[in-house]
């Protein structure tokens, strides 16, 4: 088990934005000590604005009795018991305030080391009771299985359930759990607490609840789409990623799980995020289906200044795939849990950025003044891409995160990490503001995610299919060779004339593109784009490409980093 993890629509013969790519070289550190290229992207030049920020008060508790119209009539009565306040974002906005006015307390440690020294089985061996799940044998779809503290989840987290009579706590009990082949169940602490929990619903047919979100560590979340496997994952929020000065990971310390009612379509959860800069409040609301749908709405109240924010943080796995130029011993072709970054620009521009396990630390950053949408995607959907009989890794899900409101200029960050194996998560990507949370003010945004295989509205148009690389027949160029499919590519006659743009950043004085040629390729009913690019230095390029048939424009723009 890998350790948890980061509209203008773009139509054929839309003009694009060329972009204006940067380079410079810094020391970065996120856990490991590597030399890292941070990597300005050129990008969108939409109408600007900013995340919406708002105060959030919260009325009195418990509203008085409300009087007669009639004082001798209500006298004659019982008085009416006060109403419950909703439980809603306002009462959890209310305590995230309360808890940023104080100092950052760290959770006391509670669970006992020998517990902490499990190994990875032994944890799953530890499996909750399904008979004892939360709402199990009542009118609603919906069911809540927990997760026992153990191996590195050492924080036990609150989890309340909320009906309208109002919120009470869900207690813990080792007697919620079988515990397999381990015999240390009644050492456990009758009060030891959960390390999380995840919704159950019958997502693939009607007589099973399947598994469809986790909450489990820090501020992390997996979901998956009807014919999805668990793969990559989204975090509540992401601090000082790939800087210098280390990384602040905030966790959700407690939960409310409203009860759904009978025939219910979605689920509601909120969560209380807590750090030692910032606090803050989360709704979800949770539709699962074919595509699995998230309604995500935060609010956060900071502490002490914090450099950089990331909003909707994203987080996969990216081994090795057809791009990979380093070499693995490994039978399966691929590894990895998504492929590439997609974005969506203001501009209507469609952008792919392949992912890569690259040799050192490496940072990118597009610039957008306003972002329709981003997101980690496995675009490769062949088994035999993978050969992986035990992860499915051709099932893991895509994740689009659509911004509700406009969020304002800033910039959507990739971070990649050298990795030697498959065993943790090594891509992270996030939105950061221009203008992020600032202490004193409530900082408010909201986006939704969404979970599935495929999208063929996400671009409309041809899209990349495939990135391969090798050295090429120039002495000191580098070859790429990409495949084009999708929108109106498989209707062209191969007879036509396709023209590639391929442009380096930085023109000549950064590298030169040669033997370039566009060919039909009928086994993808799709095209092929060839070229070699020459660097001029020993430096890190970028470059961009799409197709195009008599000034229309036909594909998505690929982007890559290439370094020498």
């Amino acid at each position: 088990m890998r350790t948890p993890r980061w509209f203008q629509e773009q139509r054929p013969g839309r003009a694009r934005s060329p972009g204006h790519w940067s380079l410079a070289a810094g020391a970065l550190a996120v856990g490991l000590a590597a030399a890292a290229a941070s990597i300005s992207w050129g990008g969108d030049q939409g109408a600007p604005g900013s995340p919406k920020r708002s105060a959030t008060d919260r009325p009195a508790a418990r509203s008085p009795a409300r009087k007669g119209a009639n004082p001798s009539a209500a006298s004659k009565t019982t008085p009416a018991r006060p109403a419950a306040r909703p439980f809603d974002l306002e009462v959890v906005s209310e305590l995230a305030r309360k808890l940023a006015a104080r100092p950052y307390k760290a959770p006391r440690a509670t669970v006992p080391d020998w517990l902490l020294g499990l190994s990875y089985d032994q944890w799953r061996d530890i499996r909750f009771r399904s008979e004892k799940s939360l709402w199990a044998g009542g009118p609603s779809p919906f069911q809540v299985q927990f997760f026992h503290p153990g191996l590195f989840y050492d924080r036990p987290v609150a989890i309340n359930v909320v009906t309208q009579e109002g919120a009470k706590p869900v207690p813990f009990s080792p007697s919620l759990f079988d515990y397999g082949r381990n015999d240390f169940a009644s050492r456990v602490p009758q009060r030891l607490g959960f390390a999380g929990f995840r919704l159950h619903y019958p997502i693939k047919r009607p007589d099973y609840r399947d598994e469809v979100i986790v909450f489990l560590g820090a501020s992390y979340m997996r979901a998956v789409g009807r014919d999805n496997v668990f793969g990559a994952s989204a975090r509540g929020l992401a601090i000082d990623t790939a800087e210098s000065w280390g990384e602040e990971f905030p966790w959700f310390r407690e939960f409310w799980l409203v009860r759904p009612p009978a025939r219910a379509k979605t689920a509601t959860i909120f969560a209380l995020l807590d750090s030692p800069r910032v606090a803050g409040a989360y709704r979800f609301v949770i539709e699962p289906g074919v595509v699995t749908k998230v309604e995500v709405e935060g609010r956060l109240f900071l502490r002490d200044e914090i450099r950089k924010v990331g909003l909707a943080p994203l987080t996969s796995m990216f081994f090795h795939g057809e791009n990979t130029t380093r070499h693995f011993v490994d039978f399966r072709p691929e590894v990895h849990d998504s492929d590439g970054v997609l974005l969506q620009l203001g501009t209507g521009e469609w952008v792919w950025r392949p992912a890569d396990n690259p040799r050192t630390l490496q940072v990118s950053q597009m610039r957008a003044d306003l972002i329709r949408g981003f997101g980690l995607l496995q675009r490769d959907r062949d088994f035999a891409s993978y050969q992986d009989l035990e992860t499915a890794a051709h099932r893991r899900p895509s994740i689009w995160i659509e911004p509700r409101g406009e969020w304002g200029p800033g910039r959507v960050e990739v971070v990649e990490i050298p990795t030697s194996s498959d065993a943790n998560d090594n891509v992270v990507v996030y939105w950061v503001p221009d203008r992020g949370p600032v202490p004193g003010t409530p900082y408010a945004f909201a986006y939704t995610q969404y979970w599935y295989s495929e999208d063929p509205g996400r671009p409309p148009g041809g899209r990349v299919v495939a990135t391969r690389i090798d050295a090429g027949s120039v002495e000191g160029a580098t070859r790429f060779v990409l495949d084009f499919a999708g929108g109106r590519l498989g209707d062209i006659p191969a007879e036509e004339v396709l023209r590639a743009a391929v442009t380096v950043v930085g023109g000549d004085e950064a590298g030169r593109i040669v033997d370039q040629h566009v060919v039909h390729n009928p086994f993808i009913r799709g095209w092929r784009l060839v070229f070699q690019v020459k660097p001029a230095r020993r430096e890190r390029i970028e470059l961009r490409a799409f197709l195009e048939l008599g000034g229309e424009v036909l594909t998505e723009t690929w982007s890559y980093g290439l370094l020498p």
